[in-house]
């Protein structure tokens, strides 16, 4: 403790513009093992120290946790690795300094306040990077924020309201706090009762502005104090929190460090009078930052880690955590009561700013003697400076909404309609329609049709008089049969137009169909968009045997006629028939005229010849001619079935499949904007 106390004093002795640390001789200053042994290492330099909070420029003093780091000027006690670690830390400001610089050399310099240290190059550097990160902060956040705005529009009618309700306050208390100053920093002192938050809020304005007392609840109305010589547009803000106008104060220092800041004094979160704790939660919902004063006898407490610190672990950017009265513990309490507290922040899962990392920043402080005031003043006057905490507050509001709706935007697994149950889907539909069996009834037709061209005259004289006695049903009637029933032909007609008389399409076989294809969509879909993938298959399945009905009797219609055009070696085949038919006859006749002796005998041969050709070509050829079919019959037959196809498909994808894709592709849509919402 000796050497850490003296490490201050010296750091404090060799830069007479810095704040000295009320802790810095004090018995009951908490000393952390690795900040003590690197303050001792460099105590006896007198370099000055310098605290890189969790925000990256933020900083404290001897009791402040997360871990020190020094300025570009380093102290001969560090190791081989700082030195290298510090010099290039030292060539990245020069570079930014000589930028700023110009050609002609001259320093850019802005003059304090009240006669107070001007800021050189290497500050001017650092204000405009500052003043960049910040820029690009809001930048992201803003396009946070539309997205979702975005993906609230894209949601309200799949999503119930209440889902979305948080979402929508989020929105709601971004627009307000963007309408009003960003120049200014809310930050709230939050505390159980008898934790000192008060006497820490007079500490920090430097009067007493809070009141003090032992009557528990002291403070049950908000008071806020704001530094003078701040942009304008506290009052708005001071509006939008409630504050009464007997309660706003300005600290009387005005100190440069903490132009900007808006300090509020809470009530206790733990009171007795529940309209106090509620009004601590309404605060804590619009604040930028808080500061959470605990003493040594309630650090613990379970409504404090329970109620608060747990639920706001993703607000740690935004929050300080002061032990406060360590002036009460002897020895080495003070830093075994803050390792505690740590283990407790920890398991809240509260992000402790350690090793330059962003995250909640843990002090130790007396605010009745003043140790670790002065250092958590510092730290204030930094994160104040960054004017960075109100886009922190909300870039955490919009990552606790977003992942409050988590459940409900991310898939389980890859989310597709693959071409394995598009194709399925399509072969089912097939099936209720009879699209294999209509393939080879059509077959089987032109076969018959190539049998009549090509067979023998009088084959084909009989079966016309078959059909002119009684015309039976065409195969392809006979043959379209359908585990639903047998429907009879109807007239052509659209997928929209009037249903045709008949039975519909197999009915149970289509419903299976739109539940698997429905399904396969929806497989791995967050709830409410797998049950509106759902619900637009089944809308599109309540007519769909009907619509597959009419779609096939179009496609069927047209096959009734039978080949559109006759094959050339129809009538090649035709004509040998005839021209065998004929040989055939003559023969028969010239044999006919021998028998009875008109002819003479000697003819015979030549008689017997054209009767053997003619009776024996003419079955062979329809033999022939009948082999010769089967190929391009079966070509008929399979375009017929590929035709049917096709109709049933079209119907299945207007009614069901495109609807199915709408869904998805506006699930993609708001899955892309819950994407930048959530900052993946």
């Amino acid at each position: 403790m000796r050497d850490f106390e003296a490490g201050a004093e010296q750091a404090d002795a060799g830069e007479p513009g810095e704040g000295r640390a009320g802790a810095a001789g004090t018995d009951g200053a908490w000393d952390d093992g690795l900040i003590a042994r690197r303050v001792r290492g460099g105590a006896g330099t007198g370099a000055r120290r310098r605290v890189f909070g969790p925000r990256g420029g933020s900083s404290a003093g001897p009791l402040v946790e997360p871990l020190l780091a020094v300025d570009p000027v380093r102290d001969a006690g560090r190791d081989a690795a700082a030195d290298a670690d510090a010099d290039m830390e030292a060539d990245m400001e020069f570079a930014l300094a000589v930028e700023v610089m110009g050609d002609g050399g001259a320093r850019e310099t802005r003059g304090g306040p009240a006669g107070g240290p001007g800021i050189g190059a290497h500050g001017v550097a650092y204000e405009r990077e500052r003043e960049r990160a910040r820029g690009a902060r809001t930048a992201e956040l803003r396009a946070r924020l539309d997205a979702l705005r975005e993906l609230i529009a894209l949601s309200r009618s799949r999503l119930d309201g209440e889902c979305l309700a948080e979402a929508g306050r989020v929105l709601d208390a971004a627009r307000e706090r963007y309408r009003l100053s960003g120049e200014h920093t809310v930050v709230a002192i939050a505390g159980a009762t008898g934790s000192g938050k008060s006497s820490l809020f007079n500490a920090l304005v430097g009067a007493a502005r809070s009141q003090v007392g032992a009557r528990r609840p002291t403070t049950s109305e908000l008071v806020a104090c704001v530094w003078p010589g701040g942009p304008p547009g506290a009052d708005g803000l001071l509006d939008r929190l409630a504050v009464p106008s007997w309660r706003r104060h300005l600290a009387p220092d005005g100190t440069p460090d903490l132009r900007g800041l808006i300090l509020l004094d809470l009530p206790d979160h733990d009171s007795s009078d529940t309209g106090n704790r509620d009004q601590v939660d309404r605060m804590l919902t619009l604040v930028d930052a808080v500061i959470w004063v605990v003493d040594p006898e309630k650090y613990a407490d379970a409504v404090l880690h329970e109620r608060y610190l747990r639920p706001l672990a993703g607000y740690a950017e935004v929050m300080f955590v002061v032990l406060n009265q360590v002036d009460r513990l002897p020895g080495d309490a003070a830093d075994q009561v803050v390792d505690d507290l740590r283990r407790l922040l920890d398991e809240d899962g509260l992000a402790l700013g350690e090793h330059g990392e962003p995250g909640a920043a843990v002090l130790a402080l007396s605010a009745a003697t003043g140790d670790g005031v002065a250092e958590l003043r510092e730290a204030l006057g930094q994160f104040v400076a960054e004017r960075g905490a109100a886009d922190r507050r909300l870039a955490a509001d919009v990552d606790a909404a977003a992942e409050r709706l988590r459940s409900m935007y991310v898939a389980q697994s890859r989310v597709a309609l693959t071409e394995r149950a598009r194709a399925e889907f399509e072969d089912r539909l097939a099936d209720a329609v009879g699209a294999v069996a209509t393939g080879r009834a059509v077959e089987r037709d032109w076969l018959r049709h190539a049998e009549r061209a090509c067979g023998l005259p009088w084959t084909r004289r009989r079966r016309q008089r078959v059909r002119e006695e009684g015309r039976p049903v065409t195969a392809t009637q006979r043959s379209v049969v359908r585990q639903g029933g047998q429907r009879r032909s109807g007239a052509a007609a659209p997928c929209t137009g009037a249903q045709p008389d008949g039975r519909a399409a197999a009915r149970p076989v289509v419903e299976q169909a739109v539940r698997a294809v429905a399904g396969e969509a929806a497989r791995g879909l967050p709830a409410p968009w797998a049950q509106a993938v759902r619900e637009a298959a089944g809308r599109g399945a309540e007519g769909l045997p009907e619509a597959l009905d009419r779609a096939t009797a179009e496609a069927e219609q047209s096959l009734q006629g039978g080949p559109a055009g006759r094959p050339r070696w129809w009538t090649v085949a035709a004509a040998l028939q005839g021209l065998l038919l004929v040989l055939q006859v003559v023969g028969l006749l010239s044999l006919l005229g021998i028998a009875a002796g008109v002819v003479e005998s000697a003819a015979w041969l030549s008689a017997l010849l054209p009767a053997v050709i003619g009776s024996v070509g003419g079955p062979a050829l329809a033999l022939l001619c009948r082999a010769a079919a089967r190929g391009p019959a079966r070509r008929y037959g399979q375009e017929a079935e590929r035709r049917l196809r096709s109709a049933a498909a079209g119907c299945g994808r207007a009614r069901v499949l495109e609807p199915v894709a709408a869904e998805l592709l506006r699930y993609r849509e708001v899955r892309e904007q819950y994407a930048v919402a959530s900052g993946a």
